[in-house]
């Protein structure tokens, strides 16, 4: 199609280039679990098309919240902005990184499917159903964030619902269910993944929301207080709101989305003890998925005990 397209391709490569690789392990785990063979070379296309999945969500996600990095590098609409600055394109540069980065999510969420599908395992149709969902929920949980930062306070039910949908369910639960259907699992397995992956997944989240606060930004790749400076509606911020009294709700409602009120924000969510409180709800969910491992037998200890912790226990 030409050489233009080269930068396209390039930069969707490159920006699945290192993470977590949290959905695609899980889509294994939930393989092994169920019973397939873990030399099984079907296994690995729909496992990784994941990538492409989560790459097309950071892509989208990151133009809607205007974020500058990701990874430690340039978002993609913010690369693509300077690109255009430096070749002296004519235009508006911001206006091109926009839709380039609308495109190349497209473009990612398009192989995932591409890419699930080139599995020879006889079982992907049914685990597509799985595909499906997840990219449904994703979507609608999205939403639901968008909607609940039009409005001047979330209630913790309310962007706890946001965590399920946005983040439960699409990294831990559906990869999990993906994997086990492609194994050929039964109903009553994908119920006792659900169990674990629910509270696991939810647990990841409100560690996201912490470290979107207090993480490293040389670990993270992101700035530190980046959520609170996008105004970020989530648990940790909902817990504070709860927890604080008139003076602290005030700050909240001043500060909230804006460059110079980060630190007065961090110091109140440690002082109203929301971060003790997420802290505990983290513990809490933990133990949850850890019990519903337990109730799962045969390998799911030794296969999903690991991704727990690395789930939740981590810097990044």
């Amino acid at each position: 199609m030409g050489p233009d397209l080269d930068e396209l391709a390039d930069a969707a490569a490159a920006f699945v280039e290192g993470g977590k690789r949290l959905r695609p392990q899980f889509c294994f785990a939930g393989w092994l679990v169920a019973g397939g063979d873990p030399d099984e070379p079907g296994i690995v296309p729909p496992a990784a098309s994941l990538e492409w999945l989560q790459g097309s969500a950071l892509v989208h996600d990151d133009l809607m919240d205007g974020s500058n990095t990701r990874r430690g590098r340039p978002a993609v609409h913010r690369e693509f902005e300077s690109r255009h600055r430096h070749d002296a394109r004519v235009g508006d540069p911001e206006g091109f990184g926009e839709s380039v980065a609308v495109l190349l999510g497209d473009l990612m969420l398009s192989w995932c499917d591409e890419m699930f599908r080139a599995s020879t395992l006889p079982t992907v149709p049914r685990a597509l159903t799985y595909l499906d969902l997840c990219k449904t929920e994703v979507v609608a949980g999205q939403f639901l964030d968008v909607v609940g930062q039009t409005r001047p306070t979330l209630s913790v039910d309310e962007a706890m619902r946001v965590v399920r949908f946005k983040s439960a369910k699409y990294t831990v639960e559906r990869p999990l269910h993906i994997g086990a259907a492609l194994a050929g699992a039964d109903e009553d397995l994908v119920a006792g993944l659900s169990q674990v992956a629910l509270p696991l997944g939810e647990a990841f989240q409100l560690r996201d929301d912490v470290l979107g606060v207090f993480g490293d930004p040389e670990v993270t790749g992101k700035p530190a207080g980046d959520d609170l400076r996008e105004g970020k509606r989530t648990v940790l911020v909902a817990r504070t709101h709860e927890l604080t009294d008139a003076a602290g709700r005030t700050l909240l409602a001043d500060a909230l989305g804006t460059v110079d009120g980060v630190a007065a924000l961090a110091d109140l969510i440690r002082s109203s003890g929301a971060l003790d409180a997420v802290e505990a709800d983290i513990s809490r969910l933990e133990a949850a998925s850890d019990a519903a491992i337990d109730r799962l037998g045969g390998r799911a200890h030794e296969v999903l005990h690991p991704l727990a912790l690395k789930a939740t226990r981590r810097a990044r």
